[in-house]
């Protein structure tokens, strides 16, 4: 089951995802994507990780989530933007094989029997990108949202901190 939750930076995203998650288990697993560049990432990492709590199994995977052993939990995946950035970044912006790749792997990671609560940018709602590398990536974001949204069985919304649901709809 995916549940994806989007949203701008600092809408909340995160705080939510981890809410939910700690509402469905005891023992929530949490999944960084993120490639570690410098140091000071490395300290935002390590308190990440202290304000998570013991009762979290942290894993750090940059791209290759459904190898770990997640049957039968509950998993925030934090972030696609990240994720993708190791796609993109290992196939030289080559968005075409870097978003074949990321599809394959989503499709591994929910063929698992376990609860992903997944987490991304929404894309096209700030600046428009003034360098060609900058329009590729958001392409191959936004590409990417609309593939995990079309598999997710929920998509979550986050606006100023509130959760607004996208799918399934509500009337």
């Amino acid at each position: 089951m995916i549940i994806l939750v989007t949203g701008g930076a600092r809408s909340g995203k995160s705080r939510y995802a981890q809410e939910r998650a700690k509402q469905a288990t005891e023992q929530p697993v949490y999944v960084a994507t993120a490639r570690v560049w410098d140091e000071d990432f490395k300290s935002r990492i390590r308190r990440h990780q202290q304000e998570r709590g013991p009762e979290w199994t942290n894993y750090e995977a940059e791209k290759y989530i459904s190898t770990l052993p997640l049957d039968g939990s509950v998993v925030v995946i934090d972030c696609v933007t990240l994720w993708l950035t190791n796609f993109f970044v290992d196939h030289q912006q080559d968005i075409e094989a870097a978003l074949v790749e990321f599809k394959n792997e989503i499709d591994k990671v929910a063929a698992q029997a376990a609860t992903f609560i997944i987490i991304t940018n929404e894309i096209g709602m700030g600046l428009h990108a003034d360098t060609e590398v900058g329009r590729k990536f958001v392409d191959l974001q936004g590409w990417a949202n609309q593939y995990i949204a079309s598999q997710a069985e929920e998509v979550i919304f986050m606006v100023s901190g509130i959760p607004v649901r996208i799918k399934p709809a509500t009337h």
